[in-house]
């Protein structure tokens, strides 16, 4: 399950902020997961509270923001929103798509104390 460790990167990346910004606690932590990320959002909501046990974000709330993929279709030469990679551009029908949006994980955002 790579979901795990992207939750721990997730925690690495609120222990670096903690310390550059010099909280002491995390209330909420936001995520932004794209649909062609490859990452399962149902597994990073599981895996947080495992992770996040007994670190400055015990007991954050998790807030998962999804964002459409996009594409570029080749043969209409439009930008696309795609919900799957190698889906047909919905609009010519064509497969020439190219994702170029949506295919991120990050930290949105962080409450803390």
């Amino acid at each position: 399950m790579h979901e795990m460790s992207l939750v721990e990167g997730v925690l690495q990346v609120i222990e670096d902020s903690a310390r550059a910004n010099h909280f002491s606690r995390v209330k909420t932590v936001c995520l932004e997961i794209g649909a062609l990320s490859g990452v399962e959002p149902e597994a990073i909501s599981f895996c947080f509270d495992l992770v996040m046990k007994g670190t400055l974000a015990d007991g954050a709330r998790l807030e998962i923001i999804a964002t459409e993929g996009q594409g570029w279709c080749h043969t209409c030469g439009q930008t696309v929103a795609v919900r799957q990679r190698h889906d047909p551009c919905p609009l010519c029908g064509g497969y020439q798509v190219q994702p170029n949006g949506g295919m991120e994980m990050k930290v949105k955002e962080l409450e803390v104390e």
